[in-house]
């Protein structure tokens, strides 16, 4: 009940604030509210190539990546945060912008109505789905009246919501309750990076540079789903000590991407010196993936990306059935994943070690998914957002 509270008055003075800022009249400036950065920074650095004269401002909450900076025609500010100062300058941007770009659910858009001429357009912060979410996500039945309406609500303000394949527009569209008119069939403005040579190359550099000893390597990509119990615990659910007495002497070593909500310090490092690396606070998912020989993970939505790579992939599904009853699934798990789907450690080294690797498989699941991502997704989505007026 006070958590209700807290929001309902948060909202209401967003609202009130919001209303005041909205007499001013509306700037050719575009908002980017972002908790994760990626498609973010592919959108303006597209921007900045077509020298769009649009000025930017980017509120960005404390898990962002984006590398934005204050410079004149970018201005930056700390999102969600007890900061007033940065608050109330969020807000005033939001109501005199003609663009407003969100990577995430932000639940201040059901406090507030945009002016005609605004268009709030959502780039999901994932280019496929596994497991349920939005207005589908079973927990939703535990949650207040009020709770659920702010839901709608914040749904309701999408005008555009972008897609990479018709199977997502269909979840998005169960998921947010919108019809086929809201959805840009222009790509994932990330999976750019995945036919841009020149950018794989650079990359490629980088990591070699920054770790020549993975050169005669066997890589292998931990980047497991966030689950709110290992928030604070650190706690890997792999069996790193039996990963490291079977691969380590066969030239494998392990990178642990850890969701950026998990806060704990992970010390493996200086326990299984020179196996195992912790990346999890490594910028460029993109450049992680170019590294890994292999993924494993279970319910995240990075095989999307990693599939255009055309590697194998494993999936470690140590808690499956507990997580289908807990969260659902758009699909059956262990027949969609393009991987084989292991239950123990013991099981996933079975895998790691027969290297099997299906290419047809790989190709339908990379063609499902990304349909619409060939390249010119951040130029597609620049064009219609800002070309058209």
């Amino acid at each position: 009940m006070a958590r209700e509270i807290a929001i309902r008055l948060y909202l209401h003075t967003f609202s009130i604030l919001f209303s005041i800022f909205s007499i001013l009249p509306l700037k050719s400036k575009a908002v980017f509210v972002t908790s994760f950065g990626d498609n973010t920074q592919y959108i303006l650095d597209e921007m900045d190539k077509q020298e769009l004269t649009w000025k930017r401002v980017i509120l960005r909450t404390s898990t962002s990546k984006i590398k934005g900076e204050d410079d004149g025609h970018t201005i930056v500010f700390n999102f969600e945060t007890k900061n007033i100062i940065h608050l109330l300058l969020s807000i005033y941007h939001l109501a005199t912008a003609k663009r407003i770009i969100v990577d995430n659910y932000f639940g201040f858009l059901a406090a507030i109505s945009f002016r005609p001429g605004v268009t709030c357009t959502q780039i999901w912060h994932a280019a496929g789905a596994i497991k349920k979410f939005g207005l589908t996500d079973p927990s939703i039945a535990e949650r207040t009246p009020a709770a659920k309406q702010r839901f709608i609500n914040v749904y309701k303000m999408f005008d555009h919501v972008v897609a990479g394949s018709d199977v997502m527009a269909d979840i998005f569209k169960e998921s947010f309750g919108l019809s086929d008119k809201h959805f840009l069939y222009t790509g994932i403005p990330r999976t750019d990076f995945f036919f841009n040579q020149p950018a794989l190359t650079e990359a490629q550099r980088i990591l070699t540079s920054k770790y020549p000893e993975w050169a005669d390597k066997k890589t292998i990509l931990y980047a497991p789903t966030f689950r709110n119990q290992t928030l604070h615990s650190g706690k890997i659910a792999l069996d790193i000590d039996l990963l490291y007495r079977e691969l380590s002497q066969k030239g494998y070593v392990l990178l642990l991407k850890l969701h950026p909500a998990v806060t704990a310090d992970v010390e493996l490092e200086s326990a299984y010196p020179g196996f195992v690396h912790n990346l999890s606070d490594y910028p460029d998912m993109n450049e992680l993936l170019l590294a890994a020989d292999c993924l494993v993970t279970d319910y995240s939505s990075i095989p999307f990306e990693y599939s255009f790579l055309g590697k194998p992939m494993y999936f470690y599904a140590y808690d499956l059935e507990e997580y289908q009853q807990e969260r659902g699934f758009w699909e059956d798990y262990t027949t969609s994943m393009p991987g084989p789907v292991s239950q123990t450690t013991n099981e996933l080294i079975e895998h790691i070690k027969r290297n099997g690797i299906d290419q047809k498989q790989l190709i339908a699941f990379n063609q499902k998914w990304n349909h619409y991502s060939t390249g010119q997704s951040s130029k597609n989505l620049v064009d219609f957002l800002f070309n058209n007026e």
